[in-house]
Parts: structure tokens; C-alpha cells; sequence
């Protein structure tokens, strides 16, 4: 018996003819088992749906919903995620276009939440044998994965590598350059010794093959006769019975060689940047997975930061001159500047808040002074004092001023701190009641 198409089942073929224009052709393989799915639910439980404006959300999507999930053997739950998120697009699209096909047929909170897994790395102990095997193995398959372990791409971009891959960017710096793959990126992956030695192995490996098994491998670093999937199952044997034979506690698959670079990248010191560029990721929240393979480190680091805060951190020193050489505005600055340093220490110590803000207002009184300080140097360089065009010596000349700030060889001298603040406030009242009449008058009490 014929089967002939309805117009929802036309609509869908058009509208995935018209995807199929931008989309690789895996992707448009999904998108049609996905609706060939739907339409045989459709046939089976509601034969009477044929046109797009009679789908309902309720039963037919729902209904198709209920038996994705009772299905036997049961899918996945990627799978069934998977069949939701190219239903919903589609959908959406034909809304935009069709009026009349209802909106909002599969919502956002229909597609079941897949469990957030941790990248699974190879335990050191379990990595380091498998590359020992893998070593004393050295045929085609070991050393294409022992160049997936060393540079961390994928087990699709390693098939696709082509015989010039190795690139030399600059003066003894190479790299790999890795194919358009899974996200649709090419990038170019560092490249050290051992890289090199691996991908001049394999070059070497396929001289002794078979001519058969070099039926396709023009222009590719790995030889296979046939497709893609002819190189990919035998690696994943290979990775198997070498894991096994090196005694692994785990099961290991070729992703997971790829996570074991991107943690062994972390340890030594690889920032996260540098890292999605690495593994060819498009976003770096795809990185910041990588974060959460190393509970050790994290546990390791969490210890050493509560340990560094359990000691005891030292103030920064101040160097202070214990005696004061010479009056001037430079050496009141440093006096002025150590003193609001060891008040801003003090200050720090003291727990109680009120006097903590009487300290406070006492450093704006000192920064006052310096303030003040500044505009009588700058007076003095042009040649103006007050109401006085004597020299600042002449004005504080009373006998034994000098002596009393370490002008007699430093005998009987005051710390520069007291000094620097006893004679800011002297030139502060010089400067507020003028340079008649003796300096002492104008020594604030």
C-alpha cells in the first residue's frame, strides 16, 4: 500500500531541505530521525493528525513525550534531550513561518536535565602505565593514541590529521595543526619533542602496511581503507586491550585521554585561556569544567590559604632617619609622612571605634599640615614669606633651635617624628600671624 505524505509530514521535509543548506550532514541525519519519530507516533496514536494547524501540545506532544520515556529498551537521557532540543527548533521555526501551527509546542522545561558528570582523568598511577604500554606496544593505533595523551585533541580530529600537520610556526617552535572538528575550529596545538617524535613514527608506520589499508589514506596522516569509522572502533579496541594489559583500575576510553591532558595542563600552572584555546573549546564555561577534575589541588590549596591565615602578616617598615640633618620642607615631608604611618599602625591595633576616629581625625590634621607646608614652599620659590621678604633662616633664628634639631652633630636631639610636627606647627603660625615680631609669638600654646 502507498503511503502518501500528509502536509505536516511535506512541511517538515522542506523546512529540513532548507537546514540542510547550513548544517553538516550528521546534523541533518538527527534532525531527520528525530522527525521520522514523531510522525510514526503520530500514525500510530492519532491518525487523524495530518495538517500542522491540529497539533496540540497536549495530548500529541506529551503523549509523544511520555513514550520516548517508556520506550524499551529505555533511551537514554541524552537521547531523549537530544530528540526534544531538534523537535523544539524545528517547531519554533515552522511558528515563525505558519501562523497557523501553535507556538510554544516544546518548552524549555520539557527537556530533561542531563546529570553534570566531572571530566574523568586517568589516575597518575593508571596514566603512567598505559603510556608505558602503549610505549612498548609502538605500532600505527598506540602511537595515534599516545598523539591524542600528548596534545589532547579528539579522537575524530586525530583521524582527520593530515600528513602535514606538523607546522613549523618560528625559530625552533612547532605545532600541530589540528582539523575543522566538532565545533567547527581549527587551531594549531603546540608541539614539544616528544609530538614530534610521535608523528614522525607514524609516518613511518604505514610503509609496512598492507596496500589494502592504504586504499583511502591520501593526504592523511593515518592510513585506513575505507571511512572514518574503519580507523575510529579499532583505536578504541586498541585503547582497550592496551589499558587492560597494563593492568588500569578503570575503564578507559579515548576521552578520556583528553582529559587527562587538560588536568595534567592545570597542575603545571596552564591558565584557563590558554587552555580553551588548547582543547579547541568555543566558550570558556566548556573549560571551567576542567576546574573541577582536581580535588586534591583543591583540597591542597583550601589547607595552605587557612594556613596562610593563621599567621601572623608583617607591616610594612617605614624607613625613618633617627636624626634630623637639615630644616627643610623635605625633611618635615618624611617626618610628617612616618608619622601617619605609625599612627595608621596604631590605629589598626586598637579596637575600640571611637578612639579609632579620634586617631582618624588627628592624620587629617597632620595631612592639613602638610597641606599648609606645601603652599608656604611653594611661596618661599617665589620669594614671598608672609607679610616679610626675610629669609625663612632669619625668622627662626633663636639661639639654640639649632642645636635642639641635631645641628651640633646630632648632640641632644629630638626624633624626627616630634621635630616634624612641632615645626609644621611653627611654620603654620608664622604663616597665619605674619613675620613681625618675634618667632615665638607666633608659636601656637
Amino acid at each position: 500500500m502507498t503511503h502518501h505524505p500528509t502536509q505536516l509530514e511535506r512541511i517538515l521535509e522542506v523546512h529540513l531541505q532548507t537546514l540542510a543548506l547550513t548544517l553538516r550532514a550528521g546534523t541533518v541525519r538527527q534532525y531527520r530521525c528525530t522527525i521520522r519519530r514523531f510522525l510514526a507516533y503520530l500514525r500510530g496514536a492519532f491518525p487523524r493528525v495530518r495538517c500542522a494547524s491540529q497539533l496540540r501540545r497536549d495530548p500529541h506532544l506529551l503523549g509523544w513525550f511520555r513514550s520516548l520515556c517508556e520506550q524499551q529498551p529505555p533511551l537514554h537521557i541524552e537521547s531523549r534531550a537530544a530528540h526534544l532540543i531538534l523537535l523544539r527548533r524545528l517547531l519554533d521555526d515552522l511558528a515563525a513561518n505558519h501562523p497557523s501551527l501553535p507556538s510554544a509546542l516544546v518548552r524549555r522545561e520539557d527537556i530533561p536535565r542531563q546529570p553534570r558528570c566531572l571530566p574523568r582523568p586517568l589516575a597518575p598511577h593508571d596514566d603512567s602505565l598505559l603510556q608505558q604500554e602503549l610505549h612498548r606496544t609502538d605500532d600505527l593505533k598506540a602511537n595515534a593514541l599516545l598523539l591524542i595523551r600528548a596534545t589532547g585533541i579528539r579522537i575524530g580530529e586525530c583521524i582527520h590529521l593530515s600528513l602535514d600537520c606538523l607546522r613549523e610556526i618560528g625559530p625552533g617552535q612547532w605545532a600541530l595543526l589540528v582539523p575543522v572538528g566538532k565545533l567547527h575550529t581549527e587551531r594549531l596545538v603546540p608541539a614539544d619533542p616528544e609530538v614530534r617524535r610521535i608523528v614522525a613514527r607514524i609516518l613511518a608506520l604505514p610503509t609496512l602496511a598492507p596496500a589494502f589499508q592504504l586504499a583511502k589514506a591520501h593526504g592523511l596522516l593515518l592510513p585506513r581503507w575505507g571511512g572514518a569509522h574503519t580507523l575510529y572502533m579499532p583505536l578504541c579496541r586498541a585503547l582497550g586491550n592496551a589499558a587492560q594489559r597494563a593492568g588500569c583500575s578503570t575503564h578507559v576510553t579515548p576521552h578520556r585521554l583528553r582529559h587527562s591532558f587538560a588536568t595534567e595542563m592545570l597542575r603545571l600552572g596552564v591558565s584557563l585561556p590558554a587552555l580553551m584555546q588548547l582543547l579547541g573549546h568555543t566558550a570558556l564555561k566548556m573549560t571551567l569544567r576542567y576546574v573541577q577534575v582536581t580535588p586534591q589541588d583543591l583540597q591542597r590549596e583550601f589547607h595552605e590559604a587557612r594556613q596562610k591565615a593563621a599567621r601572623t602578616h608583617r607591616l610594612p617598615t617605614l624607613p625613618l632617619p633617627s636624626v634630623i640633618t637639615h630644616a627643610d620642607p623635605l625633611g618635615i615631608h618624611q617626618a610628617l609622612t612616618a608619622t601617619r604611618h605609625l599612627l595608621e599602625m596604631y590605629r589598626r591595633q586598637i579596637p575600640d571605634l571611637k578612639t579609632q576616629r579620634k586617631l582618624q581625625r588627628l592624620d587629617r590634621r597632620l595631612l592639613a599640615v602638610a597641606s599648609q607646608l606645601d603652599r608656604i614652599t611653594s611661596v618661599e620659590k617665589s620669594g614671598k614669606i608672609g607679610r616679610s621678604r626675610e629669609p625663612i633662616s632669619s625668622v627662626l633664628g633663636e639661639p639654640g633651635f639649632a642645636s635642639l634639631i641635631g645641628g651640633e652633630a646630632g648632640k641632644n636631639s629630638i626624633p624626627a617624628s616630634i621635630v616634624g610636627f612641632s615645626y609644621a606647627r611653627l611654620l603654620t603660625g608664622i604663616r597665619k600671624n605674619g613675620c613681625s615680631g618675634p618667632a615665638a609669638k607666633a608659636v601656637p600654646t
